[in-house]
């Protein structure tokens, strides 16, 4: 289980080493750096695949899509939901949105367990009941300051729980998914990359990009691998209780690059955080508890 603690923890610090590491890509955008992350990221998926005998997921599911074409429709709105996250999430960094992508990560855990009350009928525990309703003081506060949350929060927190039921859906909730998923999103990759605003002369203006955007790949791949080896190895609840280590990392990283939480954000945030603590505390119960169920 220590294996599988380490591969989450590195994990969490990769995505947040990712999310700074955007901020020296300049002049890079972020549509080229998500194009170039998706290039790079995709061969070394691959190769990782086929070293754990993954491969066959890929091959199974293309056989699924042969025998019922509307599949692919479906698989083209996962690939299309993904994007959307893997683009903002670089994206922020370069514009000063850090903090509301944070905030979206935060508030992730609180839509996913609404989105199983909502769509498959799961009941809320008594903890996630007061998660739940810390979360609403917090959302209530920033719907009086400023009418509605930015986009980007509403993005992540309302984006994934979609992404999440369409794969459920589809059947397409292992590792095959997901690299199909990335692998119809190059034809946009692509696109990003040769359309994008580096030249030459930016180049050779900024020769530390010759090795920072292969490091870009290198790093999206480890992240990657080490989240997926977590899964494996950890049990589910321990797993989503390590999850919350990223948005933590995030608001430093957010912290670092030179923004800062108003005054009149504190009652936004401070709600939102402690309904996150609550979750993680009903999560360490559960963990407990099955504990002493196999003692």
């Amino acid at each position: 289980m220590s294996k599988g603690i380490l591969s989450s923890v590195a994990a969490s610090c990769l995505f947040a080493v990712m999310y700074f590491y955007s901020s020296l890509l300049k002049p890079l955008d972020g549509e080229e750096i998500f194009g170039w992350r998706t290039l790079l990221t995709l061969p070394c998926l691959t190769v990782f695949m086929l070293l754990t005998r993954d491969w066959k997921l890929v091959t199974g599911l293309w056989r699924r899509v042969r025998e019922t074409p509307v599949l692919f429709l479906g698989m083209l709105g996962t690939s299309w939901l993904i994007g959307l996250q893997l683009w903002v999430f670089l994206w922020a960094p370069l514009h000063g949105r850090s903090l509301e992508v944070s905030m979206g990560y935060f508030l992730l855990p609180l839509t996913m367990v609404l989105t199983g009350r909502v769509v498959y009928g799961e009941r809320l525990s008594r903890l996630q009941k007061v998660a739940v309703g810390c979360a609403t003081l917090g959302v209530g506060h920033e719907l009086y300051l400023h009418g509605s949350f930015a986009w980007e929060t509403l993005l992540v927190m309302l984006g994934y729980p979609v992404y999440f039921v369409l794969r459920r859906r589809c059947r397409t909730e292992h590792l095959g998914g997901l690299w199909c998923d990335m692998c119809l999103l190059l034809p946009w990759a692509l696109y990003f990359v040769v359309s994008g605003p580096l030249s030459a002369e930016d180049l050779a203006e900024h020769p530390g990009l010759y090795p920072l955007i292969p490091g870009l790949g290198m790093i999206s791949a480890l992240a990657l691998v080490s989240y997926v080896l977590a899964s494996r190895l950890l049990p589910f609840g321990l797993f989503g209780l390590l999850s919350y280590v990223e948005p933590v990392l995030l608001v430093a990283v957010a912290l670092m690059l030179g923004e800062t939480i108003g005054e009149d954000q504190w009652l936004t945030y401070l709600p939102i955080w402690a309904a996150v603590l609550v979750l993680i505390l009903e999560g360490i119960r559960h963990l407990l508890r099955q504990r002493r169920r196999s003692v």
